[in-house]
């Protein structure tokens, strides 16, 4: 039976209706517990659970979650009305706001374009990509021009749901999408390994939806047939390319070259981009002499940043400002892409002042990130922190205390409901002034949620605190580590700051623990090596035992990667084994600035820049002078590492 409170069924009602639901033991459980088992409930669509658990909350903390979890499940039943009364009951929350995402999404698959029209500009966060999808459908339905917008967004097709894919389906049927548009949605389906969204789009187009798929899936079934005759028998050929080319490089050159006679000129550079893509991801040392053979080939964006990240380990100047220059303005204007640029017209006048770069450096020079502190040194600047300011008072904490949102938060950090919590922490701070920033980080302080201290301090843009910003938690612990170690503080700090923000109870998907994320098959491997006889996995939650084996792994990586902190981080990210493969294929020295561009995972990638740039700050803090990214980064060289091969 559908129960669903409202201003025309009370709670009491569904309460009663509930009743008779017996799943086992319920009555020995608390508020809390009920609560988290009415979210998991919620989660797998249980309604007759969900009923239950919600009757046992009526006096709850937060009743608009006790309600959400209710009604979510059963959004496609409910009237128009009942969901207009929960929005208007919880009118400005982050959960009405998280509920009007829903309804959204529902009135979208509807095609409900009217009410949707008129909800989707109350939707604040407008973080959903279906919705951004929904809404130019709604647009093209009007008649309205919508092709540049869509282009912009359709980047990610493993992302597409059916929003994003009825919405290309539109375009096409309007005849704002032509063919070429279709093709390349049809490449990056395939480069991104997205079979389902390919497959709809080869209907389109009038290609085999099946072959499409082959060509992902199972390359080798396709390019054995040939290219065969028609472009789409061709488009589909190419994508095979790509894909055997991820797995056998060689593979997918031999079949590209022995049927270039059949492709027409951009057909071969498209089939050498998809090339030169793999070939990069690879680091061989081919991917340049590739990329020179796809010129004229229309790019991905993720293939125009890899032509530029391999222009760059090259040393090749003119061809990273050429590649640059003809990315998409929002690529370009990327702080990554800024500062590649400015390096580059810099390069032409060696030795002088370049007044294009200093322009392109002066405008992400105030940036805290990793190409903001680079920015800055090419300007003649060293990181400096200033003086700290004003002090926070206590009225200005009690102020955050009383915040309705941010005690939800605290609520559900201590449920370990991090996702809630940091999704009611971060709707208050969206109309925070700098002030009221520092004053809930050091609310966040207080509560021991060192994350969201960091993260709410990190927004603040006139008003800094650094203490706040790059906590120093455990250093009772953390100095007389290091320090018997040799190890730098500021870097080891820096590296916490990434992995688990200091987050005690940190596990990540892979199931690394604790401050310094350390994996339970490397800390049996550090165990041993150190003579720590009684470990046990358990233990990998206590900060002593934790900061010991994270700091012995990191000093065993570091010793046998010439000392270079760079290389050390993304080892101690990636693993031993892939950063000995990704230096091997070096055959000069790099740049450090250089070297972390190019690693092939992104997540490796972000986390490399993150520790050096956290690094830094963290040794202005600490040593109180001007300190220098670029001379942390150092120099990374092409030798062969002799880190142990039995590192796990």
């Amino acid at each position: 039976m559908l129960c669903v409170a409202s201003a025309f069924t009370p709670l009491a009602a569904c309460a009663q209706a509930a009743a008779p639901v017996n799943p086992a033991a319920p009555d020995t459980r608390s508020e809390d517990d009920a609560f988290l088992l009415l979210r998991d409930a919620a989660r797998k669509d249980d309604l007759d659970k969900v009923d239950f658990y919600a009757s046992r909350l009526t006096n709850y903390q937060v009743p608009s979650y006790v309600d959400y979890y209710r009604l979510k499940p059963r959004i496609r039943q409910l009237t128009e009305g009942q969901i207009r009364d929960y929005l208007a009951r919880y009118k400005g929350s982050a959960i009405a706001d998280r509920f009007r995402n829903d309804w959204l999404l529902e009135l979208g698959r509807q095609r409900n374009w009217l009410i949707f029209d008129e909800q989707y500009p109350q939707f604040a966060l407008d973080d959903d990509t279906q919705l951004k999808c929904y809404a130019l459908m709604s647009r093209v339905a009007k008649g309205q021009k919508v092709a540049d917008e869509a282009r912009n967004l359709l980047l990610s097709p493993a992302g597409y749901g059916d929003a994003c894919g009825s919405l290309i389906t539109a375009l096409a049927q309007s005849g704002q999408f032509d063919s070429n548009d279709l093709w390349a949605q049809l490449r990056l389906a395939g480069q991104s390994n997205a079979t389902g969204p390919a497959r709809r789009v080869a209907l389109l187009l009038g290609a085999s939806d099946a072959k499409v798929a082959q060509a992902i899936d199972l390359p080798a079934l396709v390019l054995a047939k040939g290219p065969g005759d028609s472009r789409a028998d061709h488009e589909t050929y190419l994508v095979a390319i790509g894909r055997m080319a991820r797995s056998s490089l060689k593979l997918g050159v031999v079949a590209l070259q022995k049927n270039l006679p059949q492709l027409t000129a951009q057909e071969q550079a498209i089939g050498w981009a998809n090339v030169a893509l793999q070939a990069s991801y690879s680091l061989s040392p081919d991917a340049y002499d590739y990329w020179q053979k796809s010129n004229g080939a229309p790019l991905t964006q993720e293939q125009m940043q890899w032509k530029a990240r391999i222009a760059l380990r090259e040393g090749n100047w003119p061809q990273v400002r050429a590649t640059i220059e003809s990315m998409p303005a929002s690529l370009r204007q990327d702080p990554t892409w800024v500062y590649w640029l400015a390096r580059a017209l810099q390069a032409e006048t060696p030795g002088r002042a370049n007044a294009q770069a200093d322009k392109l450096y002066r405008s992400i020079n105030d940036q805290s990130n990793f190409y903001g502190l680079l920015a800055n040194e090419e300007l003649g600047n060293h990181l400096v922190l200033p003086p700290p300011g004003q002090p926070i008072s206590p009225a200005e904490i009690a102020a955050m205390a009383a915040n309705p949102g941010l005690q939800r938060a605290l609520k559900f950090f201590n449920l370990r409901l991090r996702f809630e919590g940091t999704r009611e922490w971060n709707w208050e701070l969206r109309s925070m002034t700098d002030r009221q920033h520092l004053a809930a980080a050091e609310f966040a302080r207080q509560n021991n949620v060192l994350d969201r201290m960091v993260n709410t301090s990190d927004r603040t843009r006139l008003e800094v605190d650094y203490t706040q910003r790059y906590p120093t938690p455990h250093d009772d612990v953390m100095h007389p580590a290091t320090k018997s170690l040799g190890l730098d503080k500021a870097w080891v700090y820096g590296l916490i700051r990434q992995e688990s923000r200091f987050i005690m109870d940190a596990q990540s998907h892979v199931g690394a623990s604790g401050l310094m994320q350390v994996m339970p098959s490397t800390a049996r491997y550090v165990a041993k090596k150190i003579g720590l006889t009684d470990f046990v996995t358990e233990t990998l939650s206590d900060v002593r035992t934790n900061v010991m084996l994270g700091t012995n792994y990191l000093n065993m990586v570091l010793g046998g990667l010439d000392g270079s902190q760079v290389l050390a981080s993304a080892a101690y990210n990636a693993g031993p084994g892939r950063l000995r493969t990704w230096r091997a294929t070096m055959t000069r020295p790099l740049e450090g600035a250089v070297f972390a561009e190019i690693i092939p995972y992104t997540e490796t990638r972000t986390y490399v820049k993150n520790v050096m740039s956290n690094a830094t700050y963290y040794a202005a803090l600490f040593e109180k002078s001007p300190q220098s990214l670029k001379a942390r980064l150092g120099t990374v060289g092409p030798k062969n590492s002799a880190i142990a091969a039995d590192l796990p």
